[in-house]
Parts: structure tokens; C-alpha cells; sequence
């Protein structure tokens, strides 16, 4: 009896053991078990992305005018089902000359997904940024970062990186609801190559788009640079 009772203890270890790994590859930002995954580039240039997930929405002319009148470049990962429904905003974020990245086309946690699901999910989006007008490599970036067995494998096979985050504000729901708490916390937080996550086409995400201007005003004055996240990948190990 007391081995039986030991024997499970055990197993039920193992079982903890086996999920906590699992929790930790498919939320991992720094890994995958398939490819390469980026959340910030090694660099002593004072240089960093803002990147914006969702979208197209009506509040795309929103974060559009505040990019034109700072004279920013940003990365756009953008959900095929929202391109389909508001494909104007998307061809406004092309025509700004913004780049354009493939967040899948139903915006599903890639998590035990099938192959032939994920590679729907990405040609379908892709498909669709082309035909909003966007002629750049188009980066990808999986929603809410997880990612799991198929989808690295589909994106290692095709040379593409997941791109991900170091600066996610919206993560703590304190910061994420007052504009000032996020450009504070950016603030503190940023480093070289950093890569800058918010969400901003959501009335429920106004504070991240407030926030958007003076986390812009906050760098400038640090000294950095703003990228896009193809150009922020040549910076790769560039050093003053």
C-alpha cells in the first residue's frame, strides 16, 4: 500500500514536471522548439520597433495620423478576418508606408492546432496583405505568442522568424489601464533592439493608443531611434 501511495505521488510529479514544461515552451518568448524566434535584437544602437497587434479597425486613422505627425514608422501585425472586414484601413497602413505582418487569419491560439490549419491560417492572411497592396517580406507574429510543435515547424520550414516581444505594457491589466503607467513602464523597461507590443485598434485599448505619443516624446528624448522590425533586424550585433 505504501508503495502504491509512493508510486503515484511520483507519477503525479512527473505529470506536474511534463505541464510546467509545457507551459513553459508554448509561452516562452525567448523560445521554441522549432526555428527562430525573436523578442528583441542584440545591438548597442539605440534603436527600437513599436509594433501594434489586430486590426484593421476604425481606429486605424487614429494611430495613422499620430505616426504621420511624429514621423514614425511602425510594424503592423494585422488579423486576416479584420483585413477582409475593413481591407480599406488595411490598404491606409500599406499606403502610409508602414510594414505589414501576418498575425493569422482568425487570431486562434496555435496550440494543438493541425498542420494544415496552421498553413490555412498563414497563406490565407498572407494572401490577403498582398492584395491590400503590401510588397515587404511579411514577418509573423503568433497570437498572444503562443506556439507549440506545428507552428514553429511550418515557420522553419519557410525561413520565417516568430517575432515576439521584450515590452508588453498591456500584460499587467494595472499598467495596461492608465496611458501614463504604460509609458512608464516602457520607459523603464526599454533597452537597445528593443521590440515594443501594444494593442490600439480596440475601444478598449484607448489608453494604449494615448500612450502611443508619449512613448514616442519619452524615447526621442532617451535618444532612441524608431524601426520598423525588418529594420531593426539589421541591426543584429551592430555595435558604436
Amino acid at each position: 500500500m505504501k508503495k502504491s501511495i509512493i508510486g503515484t505521488i511520483i507519477v503525479f510529479g512527473i505529470l506536474i514536471g511534463l505541464g510546467y514544461c509545457f507551459l513553459q515552451v508554448i509561452n516562452s518568448t525567448s523560445y521554441q522548439l522549432f526555428g527562430e524566434i525573436v523578442n528583441k535584437v542584440d545591438t548597442n544602437e539605440k534603436v527600437v520597433a513599436l509594433t501594434f497587434d489586430d486590426g484593421p479597425t476604425d481606429k486605424t486613422n487614429d494611430i495613422l495620423e499620430i505616426l504621420d505627425k511624429n514621423e514614425i514608422k511602425a510594424t503592423f501585425f494585422l488579423t486576416g478576418s479584420e483585413i477582409e472586414e475593413n481591407f480599406v484601413e488595411a490598404q491606409k497602413i500599406v499606403k502610409a508606408g508602414h510594414e505589414v505582418g501576418n498575425h493569422t487569419y482568425s487570431h486562434q491560439r496555435m496550440v494543438f492546432k493541425s498542420p494544415s490549419f496552421v498553413k490555412e491560417e498563414i497563406e490565407k492572411t498572407d494572401k490577403l496583405i498582398r492584395e491590400a497592396g503590401y510588397q515587404g517580406e511579411i514577418l509573423f507574429r503568433p497570437p498572444y505568442g503562443k506556439k507549440f510543435i506545428f507552428l514553429p515547424k511550418y515557420l522553419a520550414e519557410h525561413n520565417r522568424p516568430s517575432i515576439v516581444w521584450n515590452i508588453a505594457p498591456e500584460t499587467d491589466e494595472n499598467i495596461g489601464a492608465d496611458s501614463e503607467k504604460i509609458i512608464d513602464h516602457v520607459r523603464s523597461n526599454v533597452e537597445n533592439g528593443s521590440i515594443i507590443l501594444l494593442h490600439i485598434m480596440y475601444e478598449s485599448r484607448k489608453e494604449s493608443l494615448v500612450a502611443v505619443e508619449g512613448i514616442i516624446k519619452e524615447l526621442h528624448e532617451q535618444g532612441y531611434e524608431f524601426k520598423t522590425v525588418t529594420e531593426l533586424l539589421e541591426y543584429e550585433g551592430l555595435s558604436n
